[in-house]
């Protein structure tokens, strides 16, 4: 689930005066504590001189498509079209998608690009740019490295009659070999 989490933090702008910014980012979680502990984690990173989370809500995002040649963040609505045959009536269905890219008409085509298999109708009736600076999805980083470094190991104990794992296998490939040959008179 995605939480939008709006961080309060100041800069000294050029002219070295205060700034002060309350801007929204977008984390991946599963509850709005492991979203606060997300962000006050992330946002220590960037952010040497303080902040504060002064808000935090379930985003209304059903997927988000990033680009690598997008820089800012576009929310789209995107209305699907179903038919409803007992009534024999088209239902449209709305949801909103994240689309990063560099202005509304990329955004437009990467998302038709995006949606070129799908079965349904859809039209794509709005897409303004997101407040959003920065989104931070969900990665098992422990996960995948405990299982990486991990590595699986046979001990000699494992065999029966104490043979080592080379001899067994070259074993049993050659006696493979001989039932699978056929006699000859």
């Amino acid at each position: 689930m995605w939480y939008e989490v709006k961080v309060k933090y100041s800069k000294i702008d050029d002219n070295e005066r205060i700034k002060t910014f309350n801007q929204p980012y977008l984390f991946d979680a599963l509850t709005f504590t492991e979203a606060e502990a997300r962000a006050t984690e992330e946002m220590g990173k960037y952010l040497s001189e303080g902040f504060k989370i002064t808000n935090i809500k379930v985003a209304n995002y059903s997927e988000l498509f990033p680009n690598d040649n997008g820089d800012r963040w576009f929310k789209c609505k995107v209305s699907l079209v179903t038919l409803d045959e007992e009534k024999g009536l088209e239902r449209r269905t709305n949801t909103y998608v994240l689309v990063q890219a560099n202005d509304v008409k990329d955004a437009y085509e990467y998302l038709s690009e995006q949606f070129t298999d799908t079965v349904s109708d859809y039209s794509i009736p709005s897409i303004t740019e997101s407040p959003i600076i920065d989104i931070f999805p969900f990665f098992e980083e422990e996960e995948e490295t405990t299982q990486m470094t991990t590595p699986q190991t046979y001990t000699e104990e494992v065999l029966s009659d104490n043979e080592p794992i080379e001899d067994r296998a070259l074993e049993e490939e050659l006696s493979n070999e001989e039932k699978s040959q056929p006699l000859e008179d």
